[in-house]
């Protein structure tokens, strides 16, 4: 069974592009996946430079993709649910470069609203103010959940 379902904030604008031909949408962007460490543990990656999240990257296809486009911005929360696709292709200096990303086949907007002029030439605003992608803080602690 390939099946992966994945909530996270978006690394970057969604990239939209139409397949010549059929005029297929196909949107391509990164989510920011937080690996969940313990407070004690993210500290200690900060220090040494290592990421705290993982960096996943997502296809989407047809209207999907178009919505995608859209209504999601960098650092907004969006949840997917699709499967791993794997594949290579050779680079220019003939070596094989090996790629993994999430075809998504259902795409949540947990965070969205339709992109302003404001927004769309400034990459960490978000259309309903929630902040920017810098100033999300996780809950490292139970204790410092609001319920």
């Amino acid at each position: 069974m390939n099946n992966v379902v994945l909530i996270g904030r978006l690394a970057r604008d969604p990239e939209l592009r139409f397949v010549p031909g059929s005029g297929m949408a196909v949107a391509n962007f990164t989510m920011a996946i937080d690996k969940g460490l313990t407070r004690e543990k993210k500290q200690e990656f900060e220090s040494q430079g290592k990421p705290t999240a993982d960096f996943i990257r997502i296809v989407v296809w047809g209207k999907q993709a178009e919505n995608c486009s859209q209504y999601l911005l960098k650092g907004k929360l969006v949840a997917i649910q699709g499967s791993i696709q794997t594949g290579s292709y050779k680079s220019n200096t003939g070596e094989t470069r090996y790629t993994t990303e999430v075809l998504a086949n259902r795409v949540e907007f947990l965070e969205w609203g339709e992109k302003t002029q404001s927004s769309s030439t400034k990459n960490d605003d978000f259309s309903f103010g929630a902040g920017s992608f810098e100033d999300f803080q996780s809950i490292e602690d139970d204790d410092d959940v609001p319920f």
